[in-house]
């Protein structure tokens, strides 16, 4: 699902405009952000935990020369899913779990579908 996909199913629900879902939308992911850059965490209820963790420096190899590196560290985003929604993901049945084929085969069957 994209994010257009998303303001479509939720400016349906509420009875808005796509625009003006849209800025809705977008001020929620800009605020998420500005609060993991100035506070490190932000804790949604329900839902989980987004949180700006520091990665080590550590060795590494470059796979074509076989040489060692130094790998920085750096800053990373996790996610810890909050108690509804891992209970609700272990009460999903029948996901299909699709090969790369079976994906490929999919987007190309859905792309000719669209051109007709």
């Amino acid at each position: 699902m994209t994010k257009k996909e998303i303001v479509r199913e939720i400016a349906e629900q509420v009875n808005l405009t796509q625009l003006k879902t849209k800025e809705v939308v977008q001020k929620t992911f800009d605020a998420i952000l500005d609060t993991l850059v100035e506070q490190g965490r932000i804790e949604l209820r329900n839902f989980g935990v987004f949180e700006v963790k520091q990665r080590a420096a550590r060795k590494a190899r470059n796979p074509r020369t076989g040489e060692r590196v130094d790998v920085p560290p750096k800053n990373v985003v996790t996610f810890k899913p909050g108690k509804k929604m891992e209970e609700r993901i272990r009460q999903m049945t029948n996901v299909p779990v699709l090969s790369a084929d079976e994906e490929l085969m999919e987007t190309v069957g859905s792309q000719s579908e669209d051109s007709e």
